[in-house]
């Protein structure tokens, strides 16, 4: 089972990160669940969401103790990189988090998600960059069930940018 905390600021595609986990879990046949939480604010506002990926039953889709934390920002990384069950995984953006996990009971790894999308191109796909990281470290989807669930997750309209977002998906892998 894992329980996952996504976070940073609105804008980050946080949401859309857990919204690509769970459905990756939905078409293996897993028992998923996705609750967002964010502010008043659309961009910029702090926001994250829980994710529980399990083969068994999804007790909560509250996440209050994750087994993983993907923090994308600095102030995501004071609330959260605490929370984390010992022996967990906390994944973070290195290219907005500037300090290393206080903790060493967690595995840590430091991503520079940003600076890998800029070379991509595109800043907007860091969140792939980190899925990448993620599913490389866990493995707890398949890649084909990530490149489904970016068909399903993403509207129609940019569906030409799956591309992209699967080029920065394999530099995290790549990275970890």
């Amino acid at each position: 089972m894992a329980e996952i905390i996504i976070a940073g600021f609105g804008g980050q595609g946080v949401l859309v990160l857990g919204q690509v986990i769970t459905y990756a879990g939905m078409l293996e046949d897993k028992n998923v669940s996705w609750l967002p939480s964010y502010g008043p604010e659309q961009r910029g506002g702090t926001c994250n969401c829980s994710v529980v990926v399990t083969d068994g039953e999804v007790g909560s889709p509250l996440v209050t103790k994750p087994s993983v934390a993907i923090i994308m920002n600095g102030p995501s990384f004071d609330r959260f990189e605490p929370t984390v069950k010992p022996g967990g995984l906390v994944l973070y953006n290195s290219s907005l988090v500037h300090k290393k996990p206080s903790r060493d009971d967690v595995q840590a790894i430091a991503v520079p998600a940003n600076e890998i999308a800029d070379e991509l191109g595109n800043t907007r796909v860091a969140n792939m960059v980190m899925l990448g990281a993620f599913i490389e470290a866990t493995g707890l989807v398949k890649k084909e069930s990530i490149e489904a669930a970016l068909k399903e997750v993403i509207s129609e309209r940019h569906h030409h940018l799956i591309p992209l977002n699967m080029q920065a998906f394999e530099r995290g892998r790549a990275y970890q």
